[in-house]
């Protein structure tokens, strides 16, 4: 499913053992993960409650420099993020942004593209070995 630069797959597993396969493909292809968000216990912290939604914030500087080198702007969109949420009847999904959607946000073409090609290529690969649907 892809809506405005949304690309959101499927996932096999439950939300936990999504977002513990992710990170470990993460960090199994050397990429530094900077923070996991877990907007549900935000909420419950705040006395609301939120079905499982984790953002995990990752990059690496070989893949993120060279699309700033080329368009300063980019950095706001940078480090990539991944969320892995669950609907209400219980199904998991994870979300990020297209890369190729972030590049003609921000206006990068040329050179660049084949960062870009490589981003979208890398990101796919590692969301679809965390659902388990490769």
């Amino acid at each position: 499913m892809t809506a405005d630069g949304l690309i959101t797959i499927r996932s096999n597993y439950g939300p936990k053992e999504t977002m513990d396969r992710l990170e470990s493909e993460m960090k199994g292809k050397g990429l530094t993960v900077f923070a996991h968000v877990d907007h549900a216990a935000g909420a419950t912290a705040g006395g609301l409650s939120l079905d499982p939604t984790d953002l995990l914030i990752f990059g690496n500087a070989k893949g993120g420099t060279p699309l700033m080198q080329a368009v300063q702007t980019i950095g706001i969109d940078l480090p990539l993020k991944v969320l892995v949420w669950q609907d209400a009847p219980g199904q998991t999904w994870l979300s990020y942004n297209d890369p190729h959607w972030l590049a003609k946000r921000h206006g990068i073409d040329g050179a660049a593209t084949a960062a870009v090609n490589g981003l979208a290529g890398a990101l796919a690969g590692l969301v679809q070995a965390a659902a388990g649907t490769t």
